[in-house]
């Protein structure tokens, strides 16, 4: 966004939007993956916890959603757009869905995925498939702005005393990275800076990276001209989704909905975008792991948070808003608390997990101020300053003089999880549920 700084991306709504909240630069996914990403954010626990390990996860209902507290406590609670549920309970404790995920994204199911040595995606048409263009993605994204503002004016034209909690999840800027030619006419491909690593020598990198890049057929960088549509799309796709977002605050800030609505943004994960060779997502690089967190209140508070916070921060966030006591098992903390709190430093960890195809054994990643761990089972970790190294190009985990640092996020990490055994549970999970024939 041009909030967080970009010095391209066009994204006149939310750079608006953050100017009337807190903004949090350092908010982090709980998993590099939509799936799981979602429901650790929904339930406000880790994916070990809820055992959300991948993509085919089917969340046990045992485990409370944002819906089932605020409905609990007499909120009217709406899904509207994607949510990339899996499963036929398509509400996950919400009373009510303006409209589902496209069908091709319902894994009703729940088919694990291959996580063999030969596991590979099909193509790269998530990079290749790419330009300007009309798409079902840019459609359904209109669709849940239309649905989410005819459900804010029935809201103002028929007001009650009733609460409600509207959760709108939209597909852009998601591959394949067709856009709007009104968006893409933005961005001069021709112009656009390439990340300095979009062609990194494989053999130069980390073997979980090595691996990665190969199963998601990012080893062979594509040619130029394509990396270049490719940024120009994706930017494009963000503005797009920019300009949906600006048709929903619309309809909250043309009302009297303004003076009482709390509204929150974010994302279940980032972009690679190129950096390091990789498109899409699935590792702890800051692109792909860190997202953007905005929470606009009625009061008009406003603020930059350096704080560490992740997505399982947003449960106890919405859990005070409503005037309910948080749960002692959830890891998160209410963001509004930590905006009251901080400090200079940015002391406080966050974590993240990766159960799913281009990693053979569990990855799990733990930044506590700008120090970064990325823990992989079966192999030598990762150890990265973010804040001297945003680019993460100079790996400290080897480094004697890191040797203490390295020490103390992985005792911290341990303390969260088990790796090795979390990586069990998962791989047993995965073969039960390929066993009884759910599989891709």
């Amino acid at each position: 966004m041009g909030h967080s700084g970009h010095p391209v991306v066009r994204t006149p709504h939310l750079d608006r939007l953050s100017e009337q909240c807190y903004t949090y630069d350092n908010a982090y996914c709980n998993s590099p993956i939509c799936t799981p990403s979602r429901l650790s954010m929904l339930t406000g626990r880790y994916l070990h916890q809820i055992e959300a390990w991948d993509l085919g996860a089917i969340l046990d209902r045992k485990y409370k959603t944002w819906g089932d507290y605020l409905t609990e406590a007499g909120y009217e609670t709406v899904l509207c757009g994607r949510t990339h549920f899996n499963g036929t309970d398509r509400l996950l404790g919400f009373s009510d869905r303006l409209l589902d995920d496209l069908p091709r994204w319902c894994n009703i199911k729940g088919n694990p995925p291959r996580r063999t040595a030969d596991a590979r995606r099909g193509s790269n048409s998530h990079v290749t498939e790419c330009g300007p263009g009309d798409h079902e993605h840019t459609r359904y994204d209109r669709k849940v702005a239309d649905l989410a503002v005819d459900f804010l004016r029935r809201k103002v034209d028929a007001p009650d005393d009733k609460p409600f909690l509207l959760y709108c999840g939209f597909m852009h800027p998601h591959f394949p990275l067709i856009a709007p030619p009104e968006f893409f006419s933005w961005y001069d491909p021709d112009t656009l800076a390439l990340p300095e690593t979009w062609n990194e020598p494989l053999e130069s990198q980390h073997p979980v990276i090595q691996h990665h890049r190969w199963a998601w057929r990012n080893d062979i960088p594509p040619p130029e001209e394509t990396v270049r549509c490719a940024l120009a799309s994706y930017y494009a796709l963000v503005s797009s989704l920019d300009a949906q977002i600006g048709r929903v605050l619309e309809a909250i800030d043309t009302s009297p909905l303004r003076e009482n609505t709390v509204v929150i943004y974010t994302s279940d994960h980032g972009e690679m975008g190129g950096y390091h060779g990789i498109w899409q997502k699935q590792c702890f690089y800051e692109p792909a792991v860190k997202a953007p967190l905005m929470l606009r209140l009625p009061s008009g508070k406003i603020g930059r948070v350096k704080q560490n916070v992740s997505l399982v921060d947003v449960l106890p966030t919405l859990l005070e808003i409503a005037g309910l006591e948080k749960p002692s098992d959830l890891p998160g903390d209410s963001l509004l608390e930590i905006a009251n709190k901080q400090s200079g430093k940015t002391t406080r960890s966050v974590f993240s997990e990766y159960h799913h195809m281009g990693m053979l054994n569990a990855g799990f990643m733990l930044k506590r101020g700008d120090y970064k761990l990325c823990h992989y089972v079966g192999s030598q970790p990762q150890l990265f300053n973010v804040n001297i190294d945003p680019l993460e190009n100079e790996d400290l985990a080897l480094k004697p003089e890191y040797a203490a640092i390295r020490s103390e996020l992985e005792d911290a990490l341990h303390a969260i999880v088990d790796p090795d055994l979390e990586d069990a549970r998962a791989k047993e999970n995965q073969e039960a549920r390929r066993s009884q024939g759910r599989h891709t």
